[in-house]
């Protein structure tokens, strides 16, 4: 017998046997389903969390934070000073390993207001214009302020959409682009002209999501259209509504109406500048630098912790903070929830292949005088073996190719409900290992009752009733 022959037979006997077969089938169906939406979900969450990471400033971007001296070093806690204007100078000239830096000195807690509404944005900060590029920032309307501004000390800002939303409407609810450029804000009850406004920050799933509801007629839309941001949850979304909630302004700004007070004097930040400060030495809330080379971190941190070892005398009272960290810990949570939900799909699998070995051992017991009867008359012992291990495997071909469909809906299913920030996607990787798996399943349980099939005596087989 041919191979078509013993694929032909192995699909009438299942048509014969339709409901035993579909039960038989069962394990294999959930288990290809299972698998297939399992990678699904964690390519879905990897993607968001990669989009995130890439909206931060990717891997090099290593920030610098002030922190409590360590124990051995608590009696010079006075003289700690933490992130400085010095610093930022020392490494300009010293760390070569430093592609760019940013320092940034926030104002927490600041209340913007506009036309009688409030808000709190997450981020109301003092930068220097390449602030922009560390912070992967891409201005949509108006202009990024300038070395003059920051110098004359202008009372200037660019903020977020989420920031626009709040105090002047969303374009959806006002059905038209709102472009705040020249208007008035408040920082704390202090005066400052919007310049610019960055780009409305979103994840691939909220940009789709939006696009697809605004292509709709307008009669059939659901409602406004916003990107959830963190309100929609995760950590991916947080950092989109995070660089949306951004009120950044000219550094010396900050320093002269919000954060000077000290006593001593100073008349330059690290480059030239046409205003004296009250302050030797200002504090930054943070200090962001971008590396040359991802490869060398270690030696580049290294480098930067001796600099600053050398202006802060001695004292550790800063720590890093990487991206790197993050990177690691995607890793990690990826290979965990991949080998979790590969293993509940692997026991789906063991458990649809002993269906198909019991049903292929119950069809022999019904079917030995036909295996009597096929052997008087000519079939060999291998015809035998694979006419048995053929209808095994083709219950498993016809469970693999319905799990696949059934994956389709699963993730539909799971779309819905889940509670990540990004959709499952399906990929051509996941459907070909849960198909060859299913198979191979197949192939495993059909061989025992193939072997058992094969090996029985013509003689025997012809005197069974």
């Amino acid at each position: 017998m041919d191979l078509w022959s013993a694929i032909s037979v192995g699909l009438k006997e299942i048509w014969a046997n339709k409901f035993r077969s579909l039960l038989t089938m069962l394990g294999i169906i959930l288990g290809v389903a299972s698998l297939v939406s399992m990678s699904a979900l964690v390519a879905g969450m990897e993607k968001g969390a990669r989009e995130a990471l890439i909206a931060i400033g990717g891997l090099k971007k290593v920030r610098l934070e002030p922190q409590d001296v360590p124990v051995d070093q608590r009696h010079l806690k006075d003289q700690a000073v933490g992130i400085t204007m010095k610093d930022v100078e020392a490494l300009q000239h010293n760390a070569h390993s430093i592609e760019i830096l940013s320092p940034e000195m926030r104002q927490y807690g600041a209340v913007v207001g506009a036309k009688g509404k409030t808000f709190s944005p997450f981020i109301v900060a003092g930068v220097w214009p390449v602030a922009l590029e560390m912070g992967e920032h891409e201005i949509e309307h108006g202009r990024m302020f300038n070395e003059m501004d920051d110098d004359m000390a202008r009372s200037v800002c660019v903020i977020g959409t989420e920031t626009r939303n709040e105090l002047f409407g969303s374009p959806e609810e006002a059905g038209r682009e709102i472009i705040p450029i020249g208007e008035i804000i408040t920082i704390n009850n202090q005066a400052f002209t919007i310049i610019g406004m960055f780009k409305h920050y979103e994840s691939e799933q909220d940009r789709k999501k939006r696009e697809l509801e605004n292509s709709k007629p307008k009669e059939a839309r659901s409602g406004p259209t916003r990107s959830k941001g963190w309100r929609g949850g995760g950590q991916g979304n947080f950092v989109f509504w995070l660089k949306n909630a951004t009120v950044f302004m000219p550094m010396n700004t900050m320093w002269i109406k919000f954060r000077s007070g000290s006593t001593s004097s100073s008349s330059s930040w690290g480059r030239s500048s046409s205003i004296t400060y009250d302050a030797g030495d200002p504090r930054l809330s943070t200090l962001e630098v971008r590396l040359k080379d991802v490869e060398n971190m270690d030696a580049a941190l290294q480098q930067i912790r001796n600099i600053l070892m050398i202006t802060h005398k001695g004292i550790e009272d800063f720590a890093f903070r990487t991206q790197e960290e993050w990177s690691e810990n995607i890793n990690a949570f990826i290979k965990n929830a991949r080998l979790s939900g590969g293993i509940i799909a692997a026991i789906s699998l063991l458990v649809g292949g002993i269906g198909i070995m019991n049903i292929m051992l119950a069809s022999i017991s019904e079917r030995v005088r036909e295996v009597g009867i096929r052997k008087s008359v000519g079939a060999t012992t291998l015809d035998i073996f694979v006419q048995i291990l053929v209808e095994s495997v083709v219950l498993a071909v016809l469970g693999g190719l319905v799990g696949l469909e059934v994956s389709f809906l699963l993730v539909k299913v799971l779309a819905s409900i889940s509670p990540t920030d990004n959709a499952p996607i399906i990929t051509m990787g996941a459907m070909a290992l849960a198909f060859g798996s299913s198979v191979g399943i197949g192939v495993l349980a059909g061989l025992f009752p193939a072997f058992k099939a094969s090996r029985l005596s013509p003689l025997v087989a012809l005197r069974y009733d």
